[in-house]
């Protein structure tokens, strides 16, 4: 698939909400609360939050979140819907997912140091939102997020980070913003506003529009940027289908708030590294392995078996893969061709070799490294993974065998040349995104690139279009076709008559000598005679292998490459040399002496040997030809066979023979210690790899761990800055409570249900003998200044039978007090003790008395 294709959209009946995917680490508590804090309640779409937690501990991440949103905050539920205006979060030890609307729980299958739920969040969102996914990295430790970061920009969604200078921890988005796949950088209360306005300004792809509502960007100025790309790139956009290039010019013009197109075509001539961006977002490559299982069961069950069988003669199948993006499919056709071959053994000796092009040259660089991560696994079954694979990391990689049967090469298909003699091409959801002109163009080079009876597979969504006279369906369902031989190839002028982007390309043609004047310096054309006729066969190449001077006849010792032209020495120079001029150039760089190569044996194109004479010898004089490197070739002649009848050998031949045992005899000493290094090399360097291996996963444990226990903590100091904060009100309201209680001027005594002392106020203390240390005590163990020697028993009867006490009693200095026992009553209605009140009622005694004494006088 091309790096411009996209994956097929996802049903959006079924999503109607816009989903925010958040991850956050350590550290990641303060901005979460910053970020949901800035979200107005009815943004219309809904937040699904992954941290790092850890699996054994409860968390209370929901209630901590709910305090600064007025949003509702949920913890996730499997197969919960997901509404507008909620936030979900992630429970503790699962992986949360997104899975057709709804939240997907899973229990997680690596182990605790190498979970990623972040990843699998994002991932998720990028298959099922497509370009309306939205991911945002916050604080936190290690890389978890990056590789679903890319996910959701690979298919046009938008991919946020947090400024990393205000995290906590910032190595999370610091991996983010390396891997250039952050298009918002910000601080986390900036962030939700961003978001607003980018949605807000793009077109929601979720929401199908007419044709005639669809929004047109100006010509004017989107030629100007069509300009500035190509000037820039060599690229020219201009054929592809205006929709897709006005859905990611206004994602950028979004990500920036630019208005109009006018202003974004102004901030690019200004800005060359938008336009790179610009670029990498018009080549967002989407595929995966073995997608359209069906499609892959054709090709092992028919297709390539029919290839095998038709091609008797040479015993090898050449295919091209254009659009290759990061490597999947190429690498996916390699594993079906091998799998071919082992189960049908008349095949075994065949070989595959796989043309893998794409314009984007960090595609190419990740599908040359082989290295995907864990979530393939959802792809590809066991039994590949075992065979095809080596796990690397946190995820696979390609095994040699594979990797070897595919060249990936940076290719503009539009105006590079291509690959011939093809059995195979595979160019799969790349039509779709040019216009018609651009489709009718490349179908005839498809045509022409196919040996006879070759194969074409399309997209799912392509087809060969009206040129039914190149190609006949072999399945119409599965966008496969085969190559009709009965029409003309169009000769050796195709290439510049049916694909006009070519014929634009500038060519040089040989000077002709006939439009020359006869040099009248005799020397100069008997030189130029002698050097054309006589002179040796040379090469002068640059530091990079390219050739750029040809001198005589090279054909016995280069051999052009098959595929796209390459004029480099290493690829073009014929075997029985190659080895030989590596080191010899290697050498002469670092020696810049002349190397001689003697009696280097080539084989012939017509057949038979050919001993020969190599110098390679670094240019340091001209000016001009400084760096540059010659290689003369001289043919040695061959001995005739009379010549070699010899009776007996010279002393010199001997003394030469004898030396050239010795050296032979010194050699193989010398392979045998480098053998027997090698092995303990070998052997040394397993070992450190089984050690690395271990210290590499319990070092992974050992951050996870960290991560875990410090979003923990976080909460831990969120939930301990509340209750401090509880007690500062709790001793507030102590101190309010105890001051009540001394201004009524009235003695209370508390008791617990043992009638031990609880509290009391001051006013007590002057009736029954109690100080500080006495709380807790017994009030049995205390004396009183009441004549009440059943006060003890009377609070006991209250506390059995609930029963309100009121006595009058006369103390020992002749004072009266009320003494009311009553139950303690907690507010949730559990006794709890009794309460003892003593009101002072001395003044009514004493008037009682004097109404007494005066009704008898």
């Amino acid at each position: 698939m091309d790096s411009l294709t996209a994956a097929n959209p996802p049903a959006t009946s079924a999503i109607a909400t816009r989903i925010v995917g958040i991850g956050a680490s350590a550290g990641g508590l303060a901005p979460l609360e910053e970020f949901l804090g800035n979200i107005p309640p009815h943004s219309g779409m809904a937040y699904v939050v992954v941290q790092h937690l850890d699996p054994t501990h409860k968390a209370l991440l929901s209630e901590l979140l709910q305090r600064v949103t007025a949003m509702r905050v949920r913890e996730a539920r499997h197969n919960m819907r997901i509404d507008p205006d909620c936030v979900y979060v992630i429970p503790p030890n699962t992986e949360l997912s997104v899975v057709n609307g709804m939240l997907h729980l899973a229990s997680p299958v690596e182990p605790r140091g190498m979970r990623l739920p972040i990843n699998v969040l994002f991932s998720s969102l990028a298959g099922t939102q497509g370009e309306r996914a939205i991911a945002v990295v916050l604080s936190g430790m290690g890389s978890d997020g990056t590789l679903g970061l890319q996910a959701v920009k690979a298919v046009g969604g938008l991919t946020v980070v947090q400024q990393p200078d205000t995290a906590q921890f910032d190595a999370m988005p610091k991996s983010a913003i390396a891997a250039k796949c952050a298009d918002i950088i910000a601080p986390p209360a900036e962030l939700p506003a961003r978001i607003l306005a980018y949605a807000a300004q793009v077109p929601d792809p979720g929401v199908p529009a007419g044709g005639d509502l669809e929004p047109m960007l100006e010509s004017e100025p989107l030629q100007r940027v069509l300009d500035l790309l190509q000037q820039r790139t060599r690229h020219d956009f201009s054929l592809y289908k205006p929709s897709t290039l006005h859905r990611r010019v206004e994602r950028r013009m979004a990500i920036h708030d630019i208005a109009t197109l006018a202003h974004y075509a102004n901030f690019l001539q200004e800005n060359g590294h938008e336009i790179d961006l610009l670029f990498k977002e018009l080549l967002i490559g989407v595929t995966s392995f073995f997608r359209d299982a069906v499609v892959w069961d054709h090709l092992a069950n028919v297709t390539l078996p029919e290839l095998l069988a038709r091609s008797t003669t040479e015993r090898k199948l050449r295919v091209w893969v254009v659009g290759c993006s990061t490597g999947e499919e190429a690498y996916s056709l390699a594993m079906v061709f091998s799998e071919v071959i082992r189960q049908r053994r008349e095949y075994s000796d065949f070989t595959l070799q796989i043309f893998a092009t794409d314009l984007s040259p960090e595609a190419i660089d990740t599908a040359r490294r082989g290295r995907y991560p864990a979530s393939i696994g959802d792809t590809i079954s066991a039994e590949r993974l075992a065979r095809f694979f080596t796990t690397w990391e946190d995820g696979y990689k390609i095994n040699p065998e594979i990797r070897d049967m595919v060249l990936f090469a940076q290719q503009d298909v539009i105006l590079d040349p291509p690959f011939t003699k093809l059995d195979l091409i595979a160019c799969r959801n790349l039509l779709i995104y040019f216009d018609a002109t651009l489709q009718r163009r490349l179908i005839p080079l498809f045509h022409y690139s196919l040996r006879e009876g070759g194969t074409l597979l399309l997209g799912s969504a392509e087809t060969v279009g009206r040129f039914n006279n190149l190609f006949k369906p072999i399945q119409s369902n599965l966008r496969l076709y085969q190559r009709r031989d009965d029409v003309p190839s169009g000769g050796a002028e195709f290439m510049m008559k049916s694909f006009p982007p070519l014929s634009k390309v500038a060519r040089e043609n040989p000077v002709s000598t006939t439009n020359h004047t006869p040099s009248d310096n005799l020397q100069a054309a008997a030189d130029q005679v002698l050097l054309q006729v006589y002179a040796p066969a040379a090469v002068v190449i640059n530091g990079d292998g390219d050739i750029l001077y040809i001198s005589g006849r090279t054909g016995k010792y280069l051999e052009p490459a098959a595929g796209k032209a390459n004029w480099n020495i290493h690829a073009m120079v014929r075997e029985g040399l190659r080895s030989a001029i590596s080191v010899a150039l290697k050498k002469s760089t670092i020696e810049s002496e002349p190397q001689h190569l003697h009696g280097l044996q080539v084989q012939l194109p017509g057949g038979g040997e050919q001993r020969v004479d190599v110098t390679v010898q670094a240019l340091l004089e001209p000016a001009a030809l400084r760096g540059a490197t010659m290689i003369v070739f001289r043919d040695i002649a061959q001995v005739p066979a009379s010549g070699r009848k010899r009776k007996g050998k010279t002393m010199v031949e001997a003394s030469h023979e004898s030396e050239l045992q010795q050296y032979r005899d010194e050699i193989q000493t010398l392979r045998e210690e480098t053998r027997a290094s090698k092995e303990e090399l070998q052997s040394a360097n397993e070992e450190l790899q089984s050690t690395n291996e271990e210290l590499q996963s319990t070092n992974e444990e050992l951050t996870t761990s960290k991560e875990e226990m410090q979003s923990m903590n976080e909460e831990l100091q969120t939930i301990n800055a509340e209750l401090q904060t509880k007690l500062d009100d709790l001793a507030l309201a102590q101190s309010d409570m105890s001051n009540l209680l001394n201004s009524i001027d009235i003695a209370i005594l508390f008791l617990d249900q043992d009638l031990n002392v609880r509290r009391y106020t001051d006013r007590a203390k002057k009736i029954v003998n109690i100080r500080e240390s006495d709380v807790g005590r017994p009030f049995s163990d205390l004396t009183s200044n009441l004549q009440y020697p059943e006060l003890h028993e009377d609070a006991l009867e209250t506390l059995r039978t609930l029963t309100f006490s009121e006595k009058q009693i006369l103390t020992n200095d002749s004072r009266w007090f009320t003494v009311r026992i009553m139950p303690y009553r907690r507010l949730d209605n559990v006794i709890d003790g009794v309460v003892i009140t003593f009101v002072d009622i001395t003044e009514t005694k004493d008037l009682e008395q004097a109404l007494r004494q005066d009704l008898q006088a």
